[in-house]
């Protein structure tokens, strides 16, 4: 009677260490697409650990935030190193983001599992085209960062929506960054950066605003703590070796490949 929960915890620690190592290169090396992964995946495994099949979406998006505070954290530190954060930006963004974040959970804690689902879908697609697509802005000097309220305004947004679809922003952040002018390595580690303050105000929103007991047991609200622990952990150690290959590599080939990948992952949501 004892084993099988040592065997049974033992697999679960195991696979949530592996979808964080996967979600930290993710998001070091590309600043988008861990999340999606991450919530796929969840809404898949979690059932399997005693989460209800009618709460397994809630569960997969809060416990995907919570481990983004971690993946994000680790991953702005590494470019912060490099000198790939745009602080002036951060702080102009973060305030929208706090706000935005809030409201996309208290929207998606009342919506169902389903239109979760359809949700999470759409966004894999739009995610998938958005790295399919050519052509960006020249990049400026970056002593010139974006700042004002539109930087605070476009937070709003990109909090809200990442909350709704459990990511860390940076399939937005990051072309809006580019649009702006910065240059793409230092977009992603200016939406890193701002993914620490999705991920605090969605999960917190998950956590204290879902109905009482909506997980049964080794969880704050909807915020499954094995998941969430188990993935961030793995993710700080592996965002680092993302960062790196993200100031080696030419992108464009690996994000045709991801982007096919999100394909597969939008579809498996819809269809479960």
């Amino acid at each position: 009677m004892s084993a099988l929960p040592r065997v049974s915890d033992v697999i679960g620690w195991s696979t949530f260490l592996a979808l964080g190592a996967i979600a930290g290169v993710l998001a070091g090396l590309l600043g988008v697409g861990g999340g999606l992964v991450l919530v796929a995946a969840l809404a898949w495994l979690l059932p399997a650990f005693g989460v209800p099949a009618d709460a397994a979406m809630h569960a997969a998006l809060a416990s995907s935030l919570a481990s983004i505070v971690l993946t994000a954290a680790a991953s702005a530190r590494a470019h912060a190193r490099r000198g790939s954060v745009l602080w002036p930006t951060v702080a102009w963004t973060v305030p929208g983001l706090l706000l935005g974040g809030w409201i996309g959970s208290a929207l998606a804690v009342r919506l169902d599992g389903d239109a979760l689902r359809v949700a999470v879908a759409a966004y894999c697609f739009i995610a998938a085209a958005q790295l399919l697509r050519r052509g960006r802005a020249p990049a400026r000097a970056d002593h010139d960062p974006p700042r004002g309220w539109p930087m605070s305004a476009a937070g709003v947004a990109i909090g809200a929506v990442s909350a709704v679809v459990g990511i860390g922003g940076g399939s937005m952040t990051v072309p809006l960054l580019v649009w702006r002018g910065v240059a793409p390595v230092r977009a992603v580690g200016t939406s890193s950066a701002c993914g620490v303050a999705i991920g605090l105000a969605s999960a917190a929103g998950y956590a204290l605003q879902a109905p009482p007991g909506a997980l049964p047991a080794h969880a704050l609200g909807y915020v499954y703590l094995p998941a969430a622990i188990g993935v961030a952990l793995a993710s700080v150690l592996a965002a680092p070796y993302g960062t790196r290959l993200a100031h080696r590599l030419h992108g464009d080939t690996l994000k045709r490949v991801f982007a096919g990948f999100l394909l597969l992952v939008g579809l498996a949501v819809l269809l479960r």
